[in-house]
Order: C-alpha cells, then structure tokens, then sequence
C-alpha cells in the first residue's frame, strides 16, 4: 500500500489581517492594532511579541482601510511640472525627507505643466484622501478644487492662489536683478534674455529683475534680445539661434536651467568660447553647470530647503485649518564662475 502523500503548504490564499495577527500572538485585535500604530499602552512584552509575529506572517496594514475609519490618510499628495527636471527631482527630496522626520509619506505626480493632468492629479488626492497637497500649480483649478474638499493646500516655487493657501517661493526678482547686474557691471551691453513665456510669477519676477538692473545701470533695453520661450516649445533651440545670428547679443541670461542648457549648446555649436567670446548667466545651478569648463555662473536657489518648508508649512496648516495663509520668500544667491568675463572688444 503507498504512503500517503504529505502536501507542502502551498502560497498565503489570502493577506493575514489584523485578527490573524492578534490570535496568532494571544491578544486582543485592540491590542495589536495599539501596537502597530504606535498609538496607546501596550506592555513592553506584547507589543515586542505582537511585532515579531507580523514579521513572520508578513502583516501589512490595511490603509484603505483606516482611511476610511479615520477619514484622512498619512499620505501626502505632491504634483511638480517636470519629473525629468532636476530642480523638481531636489525640491521633491526636500519635501519627503521633512515628510518622512513626521511620519508621513508623498504620493509623487508630474503634470507635465498641463491644466488637465493637474486637475486629475488632484481628484487622485482626494480619492485617496490625503490631508494636504503640495504643489508647483499650473493654474489656480486644482488648488481650488482641494479647497473646497478641505485639504490642506501649499503651492511652491510659483503663487498663484494668493488668498487661499500658504506659499513657499523663491525672491525670483533679486535672483535675476543679480545676475544681470552682473553681465551690465562687465560692461555688456546687449544681454540677451532667455525665458519661459507664462505669468508664472517665477518667469514674471525674473523678466521684472532683468528690467530692474538695467533700469538701474541706465542701459536702455533693445526688446528684441528678450525672447519668451513657450513651455514644451519642440523649437526652443532654433529661437535661440535666430537671436544669436541675427540680434548679436554678447551675453545671455537663461532663466532656468533647461534654457540654460539649450543655450550653451548653441554657442558651442555655433563656435563660441566662454567667455573669451561669449558670456552666458544661468539660474538655478544643477550639476552639469559645475562640470562643463568654464563653469557655469549661476543664480543658485536652496532647493532642498525649499522643499522641506513647502512641507513645514503644510504640516502647520494640517494641525491648525483656521490660520491665516502665510507666504514665505527664501533668498537665492548668485555664484560667479567662468562662463562670464567682459565683452570682447
């Protein structure tokens, strides 16, 4: 007569819940649940015990779950323009390292700065039931939208719901007025001007501080050296090129780092020298910038500490709903490298 076959244990059918936990370790479904969250007495004994066995049945919580007991969650939604942006890459390291030190965790989305994928952003948040959003807002829909679910709203690197939600951004006037002021103080006199074409107040302030600088040096300002790039323009390189051949500008300021980018590979192609020849600003310093030589000078933004107070802020405005908005301007500072010299004779 054979033996019996004896079967192996085949794969978990089914996701240890919270009461498995609690009779697995003697305790009350209760006591398990103290335990995990780290919220209520549990002796030093159970809760150590309790841990132990929801490592070995590999016991995840249920979030659905407790959000819709506790009507929030402890994830925080964040929706930047730009996923392939290193900028974005770095402020989004500052918000989920202060995230994180609370207790909470980010839901990361790119928007691709488009209006719709915002508002679907958005709509995913309140879905999911998140306590607050920060955002680099495309428009003022969304920010509106959170609003009136009750969730906690921070928009950051740009303000455009001025009234009704707090704010984190960078003094974008100063950065450019600097910059400039730079470029005029060589001695250029035709410093072209690279930039995003939105009203953003981002964009906005840079074109207000390179006005300021020259209105300051009394250099009058030639408008066809300012060009407005569209976003997602497919023919930013080529309008570059157009003011180079046909404008003669001797420095550019490019106001922000892709721009900046597309601009030095211009001049190389076109066979310039920086800045024996040419002289180029950029603003916000990303790695590449120090690594091409000469280095790149650059308006330098805190990125990180961007970040991190974007989400103090939202982690104030959770615990107390009812205060007053607050915004506050963090300082950049510009850093002189080699890509600007005096204009060639």
């Amino acid at each position: 007569m054979a033996e019996p076959v004896s079967a192996e244990p085949g794969p978990r059918s089914r996701q240890p819940t919270l009461a498995d936990l609690a009779r697995e370790a003697g305790t009350s479904a209760s006591t398990a649940s103290r335990a995990l969250s780290g919220r209520g007495y549990v002796s030093p004994d159970a809760r150590t015990k309790l841990l132990e066995v929801a490592e070995r049945l590999g016991y995840v919580p249920n979030l659905s779950a407790r959000t819709l007991k506790q009507r929030t969650s402890r994830v925080v939604g964040v929706v930047v323009s730009d996923l392939g942006n290193q900028f974005y890459a770095r402020l989004a390291a500052g918000i989920e390292s202060t995230l994180r030190e609370a207790g909470y965790q980010m839901m990361l989305l790119g928007d691709n700065s488009e209006r719709g994928e915002e508002l679907a952003g958005a709509r995913t948040f309140v879905a999911v039931r998140a306590p607050g959003v920060i955002m680099t807002p495309v428009s003022g829909d969304a920010a509106a939208l959170l609003a009136a679910q009750g969730i906690a709203v921070v928009e950051v690197d740009r303000q455009l719901a001025r009234t009704t939600c707090d704010a984190v951004v960078i003094d974008n006037e100063r950065g450019a007025r600097d910059a400039t002021a730079h470029l005029l103080g060589l001695g250029h006199r035709r410093v072209g001007l690279l930039v995003v074409d939105t009203d953003w107040t981002s964009d906005a302030g840079r074109v207000e501080g390179y006005r300021n600088a020259h209105a300051h040096a009394g250099v009058p300002i030639d408008e066809r050296l300012v060009v407005k790039v569209p976003v997602h323009a497919p023919d930013a390189e080529e309008r570059i090129e157009r003011l180079f051949a046909y404008e003669a500008p001797t420095a550019i300021f490019a106001a922000n780092n892709l721009l900046a980018e597309q601009a030095w590979r211009v001049l190389r192609k076109r066979g310039h020298r920086l800045p024996s020849t040419f002289s180029l600003v950029g603003f916000d310093d990303v790695p590449w910038m120090e690594m091409v030589d000469p280095a790149i000078t650059v308006v330098s933004q805190p990125t990180v500490e961007l970040g991190r107070c974007a989400a103090r802020l939202l982690l104030e405005r959770i615990a107390d709903p009812g205060a007053s908005p607050r915004v506050e301007c963090l300082q950049p500072s510009l850093i002189v490298r080699g890509s600007t010299a005096p204009p060639p004779d």
